[in-house]
């Protein structure tokens, strides 16, 4: 039986003070800790690039050194990685060097992108283009929150162009998401998950092991379980070409 271990939590609010995620260091220590329990082996700490959130791109990596000296302190094993949530209407005013800074494991390649909010529109594939012309490729965010009659073909359009689509996790096992996503995951157009949490004592948890069982009772991802829940997430954190299986 497959077990969904060694994993990596490719979306988490884990930086703390920064936006709407862990409010100190100690809830995001706490978040790491979590992670740990479930067998999360490194979480991309992705704070929000966005134009109602003040994160300053520069000041990530004192900041993610100061969270893993903390992680590290309270003797928990999960590493944690650099990355950004980076909207689509905040996109093209970054520079190539910030947005490198913010690409998932700062390994120059992947760009976790959230969409605007609503149906997914025309503004998404000209953001997937953006990042191609520019040597990157989108992982696109939470599609839970876009579900809509025409979200298939979308969802096929742009990773015929390049991106690859990120669930949430909880989403997989919330009553009022799931059959959309299980919809999504039959038609093929999911690809790995992300907690997307925001704090150890509220909202979701940094679990990703539901979601991985019920992806395992699905086809085509039951047969590609492996390469959702440890090949894609190693294979996006150190800026490999990754081409989906299903």
């Amino acid at each position: 039986m497959f077990e969904p271990r060694a994993t990596i939590d490719l979306h988490c609010h884990i930086l703390p003070g920064l936006d709407d995620g862990a409010r100190d260091l100690s809830d995001a220590v706490a978040m790491a800790r979590q992670a740990q329990s479930d067998g999360i082996e490194a979480i991309c700490a992705t704070p929000h690039i966005r134009h109602d959130h003040a994160v300053s791109i520069a000041d990530l990596p004192e900041r993610l050194a100061e969270l893993r000296a903390a992680v590290a302190a309270a003797s928990i094993a999960t590493r944690i990685l650099a990355g950004g949530e980076v909207a689509t209407t905040a996109l093209k005013t970054l520079n190539l060097a910030e947005l490198a800074a913010v690409t998932l494991g700062r390994a120059g390649r992947w760009v976790l992108l959230e969409p605007a909010p609503g149906p997914l529109d025309d503004q998404l594939d000209d953001a997937v283009a953006w990042l191609s012309a520019r040597g990157r490729r989108a992982l696109i965010a939470h599609p839970e929150r876009h579900l809509s009659d025409d979200m298939i073909e979308r969802l096929r359009r742009l990773t015929a162009a390049g991106a690859l689509i990120q669930a949430t996790a909880a989403a997989l096992t919330d009553e009022s998401t799931k059959a959309g996503m299980l919809n999504l995951a039959r038609a093929g157009v999911l690809h790995v998950l992300g907690s997307d949490a925001h704090s150890a004592g509220t909202g979701r948890p940094v679990t990703l092991t539901p979601g991985l069982a019920v992806l395992g009772s699905v086809s085509p991802l039951a047969e590609h379980l492996d390469w959702a829940a440890r090949f894609a997430p190693r294979g996006i954190v150190s800026g490999q070409e990754l081409t989906a299986p299903f």
